[in-house]
């Protein structure tokens, strides 16, 4: 297997009939909405990809793709740098019926009007959803530790608040 481009789009039927395996670069830049919610541009996306056929005759898409990620960690507010790996099995579907029936080994994916998968959105959207809810350093190497950090002021709360009962007490002593 040689390092290669990965396609942008390939028909699961004909590549899992080939037994099609690829192990490439997706670059980074091409990534838009992955670039969105990172920091700074992430970097180049390794993917090694499989195409087959399985023992029940179920059409596959197996593999992994590994990324590292910019992002702003949410306890002392700098940038750090994260890997993020995703593992993946899906198998092209037609009808709600083949989803029923698709083993849960598998995720099913829809195949656009000429029945070709855009694996570059795919391989995105799977990296978006790997992504860190909220991205911190590890404990040990964030640089504010478990220190509180305060943004803005806070107003002193006030000593003695006037009780909203105390007309009530006034005419139960009455």
């Amino acid at each position: 297997m040689q390092t290669v481009k990965i396609p942008v789009s390939i028909d699961p039927n004909r590549a899992a009939a080939s037994k099609l395996s690829y192990e490439g670069m997706i670059p980074g830049v091409q990534l838009k909405r992955l670039n969105e919610l990172c920091a700074g541009d992430c970097s180049d996306v390794a993917v090694s990809l499989e195409c087959g056929v399985d023992i029940q005759g179920i059409v596959y898409l197996k593999g992994k793709a590994v990324t590292e990620l910019t992002l702003n960690c949410q306890r002392c507010m700098t940038l750090f740098t994260t890997e993020v790996t995703v593992d993946f099995c899906f198998s092209p579907c037609g009808s709600e019926a083949e989803i029923d029936e698709l083993p849960d080994a598998y995720d099913p994916i829809e195949c656009n009007e000429i029945g070709e998968v855009r694996l570059h959105q795919l391989i995105e959207d799977e990296l978006i959803v790997a992504m860190p809810l909220i991205p911190m350093h590890v404990d040990g190497s964030c640089s504010l530790g478990d220190q509180d950090i305060v943004v803005g002021e806070i107003e002193p709360a006030q000593l003695e608040r006037p009780n909203p009962f105390a007309v009530l007490e006034k005419l139960k002593s009455k």
